[in-house]
């Protein structure tokens, strides 16, 4: 809080009055209260700030390098001159570069040139800018400047530079500090007439006005959710979560949906080819046998039609068993040049690369889904139907099956007309294929993923997976996760599909099968549609879009490229579905003890706004809370708000309740029947005091400051965690300002407080006891909470 908080500005004018009135002490007291209030609020955004430093550190971005030989991944800013950057596609290049090797490689300047379409990259010794993107294909480039000392350096630019965007609460809470400052000034101009008029004692007037703005102004609320939002971040990281900004933490207690990847996220990324079966020969091999002769060909072309440096699971998988059984023989061609790629499409799912033999002969090979592979091979109804039910016996099994072919000798083009480039057909569908055969790849689902999907689906989020395996592999998997039964939905079918048809037929699907990256966004517009607050995973340059318009996009921080952790809001850092969900029951928990202490002030303040308004409602009423109480009681405020709540650990029932409506406004009916209840009973017994029959004035407002302090210390304890010793502390101190009180004849004076004889303090201490008691079994019966005890918050079934 600056020096120019509302409330700040309203103790200094105060200072002021009582200057103009010749009352130092009063005044300087009152300087002194607004030093420490502004030095607890610094405390507070120095602890969120050390938090929100932390996360980006956490979550800095990191160049692969080859320094010496070594293959290292390091920090942006520990990127040297002369180091090799290795570029992959996906990736935000790290500094200026002169390439060195590219195959296909397309990057993306906009960020530097403003130019919408990739550029290529082939000629070694060409120009790679810091702050490109990878768009396709992969290389290495000499480091030849970093930092600053690049363009992007020169221009001033930097990735680092997006705002995080305001929260929901926090839009909530600056209409509702807004509202309550104009009530607040409109009541201290009605009050400073009103008594200025009628005791012709304009100062004292005004210090009354200006107490009542003191008291009606609840300028803790923009303090406090600031500092959960950045704690709760602080938290994610710590279980492997990353949020890019606060308003991720937020968000993850309204979300109905996880929509999740199945490799590397449900299952371990640890894919292994488990069994291969020949075509047409029909010829099982299983992991741990020999692999004899008939197999050879068939490992052969699913090396060829696989990259040469993989980073994709099933290629690695398929290098492994070709380097363990096949390394020193002729069926490994690490000599032979590559000609061309010819990448997956959406129409058909083949990856296929063109090669040049010893002899310079072309050689063609292919692997992809068997139905796309019987497609390419152009084989008829008979030998497609028989090919697919070979494919699906091996699926059943729940493993992902690749169905591999081979371009005739020579690769021969369809007969019929076919488009050329440099005498090479444009598409791979113009070559004549044959299918040589089968790989069956396993990866074992995380042992922890079916409890963590029933943890979800208890606490009312669906989970729904998406992979680009077949239906028959994708529903085995379902199963085995635990995700409910129901029909499966291929990509195909969502294409086809249009928007209020899929987000009708989207309510019963659990499992999404075959899906390109690049129909995912159409996949979170449905679920969006059918009313779902969607937190949707990705890893590819191709998930951008849709982690972006996801309500919560995740991304993954080992597989992740940068483009996907860049349209994210968390990201994954060990990539596990386990730490998405407990991330979601730390964003519940944020949320429940964000409301907790959201209520706790709403309740500390309603009998110091009624104490304030006493003058305005009966005339003549002198000014019972001075504005040095009001300031004193903040500095108990605002720690028990940020301290206690804050670190209260989840109610066992949390993830028991259904998700929070993104749209429940910031005080919903739970927490304003919770709050007036408490904020009632203290009122009732503030009142009772400052009415006290046969007192002073001055023994009066003791009383009610006394009880102030032990009523807010007791709030603390009946909302917080009472076997916490941090609850206890912070509830402690409202009764240790009061012992001070008591032992201090000079303090007492200069909050001219009168000195409580023991049956004043006898009663202080038992109409404190009564309320908090009564409130206590007001909260065991119910009463006021919606039949949910501490740490719940807005919830609506």
């Amino acid at each position: 809080m600056s020096w120019l908080e509302p409330t700040n500005l309203l103790l200094l004018s105060c200072a002021a009055i009582y200057a103009l009135l010749g009352e130092w002490i009063d005044s300087g007291i009152l300087l002194v209260f607004v030093v420490a209030i502004t030095l607890l609020d610094v405390i507070q955004e120095q602890r969120s700030q050390r938090a929100l430093a932390e996360l980006a550190r956490l979550s800095a971005p990191h160049a692969h390098v080859r320094r010496e030989g070594v293959d290292l991944e390091l920090p942006v800013d520990q990127v040297r001159v002369g180091d090799l950057l290795r570029l992959e596609e996906g990736d935000r290049v790290a500094a200026d570069a002169a390439l060195s090797e590219a195959v296909g490689l397309w990057l993306d300047e906009s960020l530097l040139t403003g130019e919408s379409l990739p550029v290529a990259r082939a000629r070694p010794g060409e120009p790679v800018l810091a702050g490109s993107l990878v768009a396709g294909g992969r290389g290495w480039a000499t480091v030849t400047a970093v930092a600053e000392a690049t363009e992007l350096g020169r221009l001033g630019s930097s990735l680092a530079t997006v705002q995080p965007p305001l929260t929901r609460l926090q839009r909530q809470t600056r209409r509702l500090t807004s509202r309550l400052t104009v009530l607040a000034l409109g009541l201290c101009a009605a009050l400073a007439v009103l008594q200025g008029t009628a005791s012709g004692d304009w100062p004292h007037a005004l210090l009354a006005a200006l107490a009542l703005a003191l008291a009606v102004l609840p300028n803790e609320i923009p303090v406090v959710l600031a500092l959960f939002l950045a704690l709760g971040a602080l938290r994610l990281a710590r279980i492997g979560v990353l949020a890019r900004w606060p308003a991720a933490v937020e968000s993850l207690g309204s979300a109905t949906v996880l929509a999740v990847d199945k490799t590397g996220t449900l299952t371990e990324n640890r894919m292994g080819v488990q069994q291969l079966l020949t075509w047409p020969q029909l010829e099982h091999w299983q992991a741990g046998e020999p692999l004899e002769e008939p197999f050879h060909h068939l490992v052969e072309m699913a090396v060829l039609a696989s990259r040469g440096d993989p980073v994709d699971a099933m290629e690695l998988a398929i290098q492994r068993l070709a380097l363990d059984h096949l390394g020193d023989t002729e069926h490994l061609h690490p000599d032979w040049p590559l000609e061309r790629e010819y990448p997956l499409q959406s129409n058909l799912l083949v990856f296929s690369r063109l090669w040049r033999d010893g002899d310079g002969r072309p050689r063609l090979a292919a692997k992809g889904a068997p139905e796309a592979i019987a497609d390419l091979c152009h084989i008829d109804a008979a030998q497609t139907g028989a090919l697919l039910a070979a494919a699906e016996g091996l699926a059943a099994r729940g493993l992902r099956v690749l169905a591999v072919a081979r371009g005739l000798d020579g690769a021969p083009l369809h007969p019929g007309p076919a488009a050329q480039v440099n005498g090479e057909a444009a598409g791979v569908h113009d070559y004549l294929f044959e299918p040589v055969g089968f790989l069956a790849l396993a990866d074992p689902l995380r042992a922890d993923v079916p409890a963590a999907i029933a943890t979800a689906r208890g606490a009312g989020v669906r989970v729904v997976m998406i992979t680009g395996d077949s239906p028959v592999t994708a529903r085995s998997i379902g199963d085995q996760a635990g995700l409910p039964p129901g029909p499966v939905l291929c990509g195909q079918e969502l294409a086809a599909l249009p928007p209020g048809a899929l987000a009708d037929s989207i309510r019963e699907v659990s499992v999404f099968a075959r899906v390109l990256p690049q129909q995912k966004l159409q996949l979170v517009r449905a679920l969006q549609a059918a009313g779902e607050v969607v937190a949707m995973t990705g890893d590819g340059v191709n998930d951008g879009p849709a982690l972006k318009a996801a309500d919560i996009g995740v991304a993954m921080g080992r597989r992740g490229t940068a483009v996907a952790r860049e349209s994210a809001d968390l990201v994954l850092l060990e990539d596990t579905f386990r730490d998405l969900v407990r991330a979601l029951e730390l964003g519940r928990r944020v949320d429940a003890n964000l409301h907790l202490a959201l209520g706790y002030t709403l309740a500390i303040h309603l009998p110091i706004a009624t104490l304030g308004l006493l003058p305005l409602l009966v005339p003549g009423q002198p000014l019972i809370l001075l504005p040095v109480h009001i300031a004193l009681l903040h500095l108990v405020i605002d720690p028990a708000c940020t301290v206690v709540f804050e670190a209260l650990p989840g109610r066992p029932d949390l993830m028991r309740q259904p998700p929070r409506p993104p749209e429940a406004p910031l005080f919903g009916p739970r927490t304003w029947r919770r709050s007036l209840l408490q904020g009632s009973v203290v009122t009732l017994a503030v009142l009772v005091l400052a009415f006290w029959p046969e007192a002073e004035a001055a023994s009066r407002r003791s009383l009610v400051f006394s009880l102030l302090l032990l009523a807010g210390g007791g709030l603390v304890w009946l909302n917080g965690d009472g076997r916490s010793p941090v609850t206890a502390a912070v509830a402690g101190l409202g009764l240790g300002l009061w012992l001070l009180l008591l032992a201090v004849p000079g303090i007492r004076r200069v909050l001219e407080l009168a000195p409580l004889g023991p049956a004043q303090l006898l009663t202080v201490l038992l109409t404190a006891a009564i309320a908090v008691l009564l409130l206590g079994l007001l909260e065991r019966a119910g009463v006021g909470s919606g039949g949910v005890g501490r740490g719940g918050s807005e919830r609506i079934p």
